[in-house]
């Protein structure tokens, strides 16, 4: 049986559509809360794959959020090992940092559901299904630099860097590819107060995921069953 292990900061950013395929293909998974677990006993080369999800945090708030110094300790480790690892969001900040690039603020927000562009590598890439124009979910204010070494995959006209990858075993990506449309609710409730910041009534968000939720989401499940068989 292969396992995964997620490493998650917020209850409801959770692994959304990722669940379906994980279970679909008889992973055996472990969840851990960032800022509750200990990192301590996890060998970050055991499992078969590692998830690094998103949240609400900065991926240089160390000195605020200590436990991110064990987050990022164990996303070095897992990278130098050469096994799978996915990040999103935040979770794609801290894989970026953890190779030696920069992150920080972006200087404003972007959120809501929106296409990007694929580069001409991200054309070849597992994200290939996302070039018709299929809206994502864009869920932050700061912004990674593509680490050496690595290709850019994606970009909007907001935020140049979307997505990259490292070879078949990392994929790191700004949007929120898992986040399932149907399960919206969530997120504009535990958000409420970040949505109320900059007027952004919830009501446009929740329009926009029912629109693409049905494409979406079959985007999604190509995607990460292409990057799961990839070797």
């Amino acid at each position: 049986m292969q396992t995964a292990l997620v490493i998650r900061f917020l209850a409801f950013e959770d692994l959304g559509s990722l669940q379906q395929i994980l279970d679909s293909r008889g992973y055996q998974i472990e969840t851990l809360d960032a800022n509750l677990d200990s990192f301590a006993i996890q060998d970050p080369s055991a499992p078969d794959l590692v998830i690094v999800l998103g949240g609400p945090i900065g991926a240089f708030d160390e000195a605020k959020y200590p436990f991110l110094k064990s987050v990022l300790s164990f996303v070095e480790q897992r990278l130098q090992c050469g096994k799978k690892i996915l990040g999103v969001c935040l979770g794609a900040q801290l894989i970026a940092r953890a190779l030696g690039s920069n992150v920080g603020p972006m200087g404003r927000k972007e959120i809501g559901f929106a296409p990007i562009s694929l580069t001409d590598e991200g054309l070849q890439s597992c994200l290939e299904p996302l070039s018709g124009g299929i809206p994502v979910l864009h869920w932050h204010g700061d912004q990674f630099e593509i680490p050496a070494g690595a290709t850019r995959l994606a970009e909007t006209e907001i935020c140049p860097n979307q997505a990259f990858s490292v070879g078949t075993s990392v994929l790191a990506l700004q949007f929120h590819l898992e986040a399932n449309p149907q399960r919206i609710e969530h997120w504009l409730v535990g958000h409420a107060g970040e949505l109320d910041s900059i007027k952004l009534d919830p009501r446009v968000l929740r329009e926009q995921a029912q629109a693409c939720a049905d494409e979406l989401l079959a985007a999604a499940q190509t995607i990460f069953a292409s990057w799961l068989d990839r070797n």
